[in-house]
């Protein structure tokens, strides 16, 4: 199997999780935005993550693709068994993450334009994003204050996907200082030795505190593939 990938994109947690369970699934890292790799032959609906099985199946979207990767080890402690309320919670962070996180709040502050025509509004739909952002980051903050992490006591499928949202913190300067829990959170995430490795594998975010480029379409990079 292979994972169609993208250095520092939403793809990362899937990364991590191949490398969690020691699963048997290629790392193939493409290029994105102009000069890039077409993505809309590549994967199902031309975004990244993607996981292509033996026989050619593509399977998109994160809140597909971690389940799925969790099951290929069952019994493993990042997901939960069917059936069982843990998986159910694991299952809404994950949705909430990508529809409040993601979808509502970090893409139209990242991609004004696709909201509006006009450049004139782009400022104002961007302070509103960040705003609702801030909003939608309250019940994380509010879990984690008293949790190292989304579910139980241990680290799941669904942690590693906050984790690449809550890596772009720092892109947002004060609009979201303050939110210490997160803050941990995040630390705890990256000292994973998966995730450095990821991180190694993928190269630097091109974006943070010494390069404040927001995560987005434009980020290019090699296409190569790492054996996960």
């Amino acid at each position: 199997m292979e994972l169609l990938a993208s250095p520092g994109a939403t793809s990362f947690p899937a990364h991590v999780i191949i490398r969690e369970l020691d699963l048997p699934i290629t790392v193939r890292l493409l290029r994105l935005g102009t000069g890039g790799d077409d993505l809309a032959q590549e994967t199902p609906l031309g975004r990244v993550p993607a996981i292509r099985l033996d026989d050619g199946t593509l399977i998109g979207e994160n809140s597909a693709i971690l389940p799925f990767l969790a099951d290929q080890r069952p019994g493993t402690d990042l997901f939960a068994p069917a059936g069982t309320v843990e998986r159910a919670q694991i299952q809404s962070w994950i949705g909430y993450v990508n529809s409040e996180i993601h979808g509502a709040a970090q893409r139209p502050g990242n991609r004004p334009h696709l909201y509006s025509d006009d450049p004139s509004a782009h400022d104002g739909i961007r302070k509103a994003a960040r705003k609702r952002l801030r909003e939608a980051y309250a019940p994380i903050e509010a879990r984690l204050t008293d949790h190292d992490w989304l579910v139980g006591d241990r680290f799941t499928i669904a942690d590693a996907y906050l984790g690449v949202f809550v890596s772009y913190l720092p892109h947002y300067g004060e609009a979201l200082a303050g939110l210490d829990a997160l803050t941990r959170f995040s630390a705890r995430f990256e000292a994973r030795p998966t995730v450095q490795a990821a991180r190694a594998a993928e190269g630097p975010l091109p974006f943070g505190p010494s390069n404040p480029r927001a995560p987005s379409a434009n980020h290019t990079n090699s296409q190569e593939k790492i054996s996960a």
